[in-house]
């Protein structure tokens, strides 16, 4: 069960990483920067999405 403090952290840390990727995209940055930002955004909206809230 996630708190609702916990969940939102999590959103406002994969949107931040999904703002770096996109930058490391759009510049072509290293491919490990990719890799890692898109993964941390894909795991932290796969647990906002899947575990529920705590009342």
């Amino acid at each position: 069960m996630l708190s609702p403090a916990w969940a939102t952290g999590l959103f406002v840390l994969a949107c931040l990483a999904g703002t770096r990727f996109r930058n490391v995209w759009k510049n072509e940055g290293p491919r490990w920067q990719l890799w890692l930002t898109g993964v941390t955004a894909g795991v932290c909206l796969l647990v906002v999405a899947l575990v529920p809230l705590a009342a």
